[in-house]
């Protein structure tokens, strides 16, 4: 039976919890964002905090952590009040908070990512670095990791780059640890590391508020799971007690009959074909970083490009888009016609489209306002005679904006203010202005709900049906398996098996992702 920790009494367990959250309210200019939410946390415990992009999740945690100080309620921590005003009082207390979306410095190295604010020293002050090092080497060796800490860390991919994060959290030694969807840009391994990192959290006496938007994580790692919805407190159940579809009723707060819609292929006409198409290493170009990849794809199909991660899907769709100029090698033809890859502006107006798997790097501009955002990658279409038609802009804006039922107060406010699967939309939004052909969609579901996910399978299922074709990178086999007419799995940069959709099956992908 689900326990609405909103209504009942502490119990006399009020002790027993590591941290309680009460009545929790907060605004932003007047806009209600949380409304009496509540949360407590056990010692040894991972507490799921679910619900849609929107909801309050974000709000709720950055309050935890020190990030906003003017909300109403109560937070006590091992029963004593607290009130942090700011990230590092909260760390001082023993709350860490690892963030969706990396907050590294780029250009810093590994161990100075790490331990940034509070650099080790010694007596007469100078900087400890070989024992911040040792210490960082520790870190990493724990969840598995051996790279050159010295190194940039913009020099390493971003499943690398949420390894740091992690790492960076767990040596501030906290008894409190949030979890923003950690897993979204790891691989299976990494993930199944960063898990049995959690465990051992757990056996130390820590509790972990987890976020994620993956069913199959919630209901593997899960004690117990607490829901918000339209920035309110839902309810609050043990994870063993609480079937799938009630917590997709609590978080989307109606019925979503099946996870996938229906799909039915219609191949039409050969859209894009690609012979022989290989990609050099821009730090080493004597070396391939794609080899000699070939297939096509038709009107109305889904194509899926499977691998793991460093096999070269996104390096290939990048090459593709024209993202590595003359790097790229081989034959692309459109529609029959040969098309020289020669930058991404070529490639937009040929009628490709390339939504990218880290929106907050290269996805959006985040001060950059909603209808500026949309229209950026089509604003020749808005600018006659090189003047820009701000109200055919914002027409435009507003009808892209009603289709993929965007949720935003205004579309004056900066993207950055948006929930992450309303800034995916933005995203989308974008590149549908530019009236694609050829959608490349690297992880266009990563780091959204369930409710938005489904809505865009639907929206696949729509510009398919119109006539586009997708390229497909999702890291969710489930997804894969479901959307995709046909599978390509990559294996260090080479094309090593195709499946059609009744023949694929997770066992067959893994096996031929990891080159066998």
């Amino acid at each position: 039976m689900a326990e609405n920790i909103a209504k009942k009494p502490d119990g006399g367990q009020a002790s027993a919890k590591l941290l309680q959250m009460k009545g929790i309210g907060k605004s932003f200019s007047g806009v209600r964002v949380l409304t009496d939410v509540c949360l407590d946390l056990n010692a040894g415990e991972v507490h799921i905090l679910a619900g849609e992009n929107g909801a309050g999740k974000s709000t709720l945690i950055k309050i935890l952590a020190g990030v906003y100080d003017d909300y109403e309620g109560e937070i006590r921590l091992g029963g004593k009040p607290v009130r942090f005003r700011s990230p590092q009082e909260a760390h001082r207390h023993g709350i860490s908070v690892i963030y969706q979306e990396i907050s590294l410095v780029g250009s810093l190295s590994v161990a100075e990512n790490i331990f940034l604010g509070r650099e080790a020293t010694r007596k007469a002050g100078w900087l400890n670095t070989a024992g911040q090092r040792e210490q960082a080497r520790r870190l990493l060796a724990e969840l598995g990791l051996q790279i050159d800490i010295s190194q940039p860390v913009e020099q390493f991919p971003v499943s690398i780059q949420q390894m740091v994060e992690i790492a960076k959290a767990l040596s501030y030694d906290s008894r409190v640890i949030v979890m923003d969807e950690p897993t979204s840009t790891l691989t299976e391994p990494e993930v199944e590391k960063l898990f049995s990192i959690i465990g051992v959290l757990k056996a130390r006496g820590c509790g972990i508020i987890y976020i994620s938007h993956k069913m199959e994580e919630i209901y593997r790692i899960a004690d117990r799971i607490t829901v918000l919805r339209d920035s309110c407190y839902v309810d609050t159940a043990r994870a063993s007690e609480l079937a799938r579809d009630q917590l997709i009723r609590w978080m989307v707060g109606r019925e979503i009959s099946q996870q996938f819609p229906e799909r039915s292929t219609r191949a039409g006409p050969e859209l894009l074909e690609v012979k022989n198409f290989s990609l050099l290493d821009e730090n080493d170009p004597s070396r391939f970083v794609i080899r000699e990849v070939s297939f096509k794809v038709h009107e109305g199909e889904i194509v899926a490009l499977a691998g793991l991660q460093g096999s070269g899907n996104s390096e290939l769709l990048h090459g593709l888009f024209g993202a590595y100029g003359s790097l790229a090698l081989g034959e692309i033809s459109l529609e029959r016609e040969p098309f020289a890859i020669r930058s991404p502006g070529d490639s937009i107006r040929k009628g490709l489209a390339l939504l990218t798997n880290d929106r907050k790097a290269n996805g959006y501009v985040p001060e950059m306002s909603v209808t500026h955002n949309i229209t950026l990658a089509a604003l020749e279409r808005f600018s006659p005679g090189g003047w820009l038609n701000p109200a055919q802009e914002a027409l435009s804006s507003r009808n892209r904006a009603g289709s993929l039922r965007l949720k935003a107060a205004s579309l004056d406010q900066e993207v950055s203010t948006l929930s992450g699967g309303n800034q995916q939309k933005v995203v989308l939004a974008k590149w549908l202005e530019t009236g694609p052909r050829v959608l490349f969609l690297d992880e266009p579901t990563r780091g959204v709900d369930v409710g938005v996910k489904h809505e865009i399978y639907e929206l696949m299922n729509r510009w398919t049906e119109q006539g586009c074709a997708i390229l497909l990178i999702t890291s969710e086999m489930p997804e894969l398996l479901a959307m995709a007419d046909r599978i390509l799995v990559m294996y260090r940069g080479r094309v090593t098996a195709e499946f059609t959709r009744e023949d694929a099956t997770q066992e067959k992908i893994l096996k031929a992702a990891m080159g066998e």
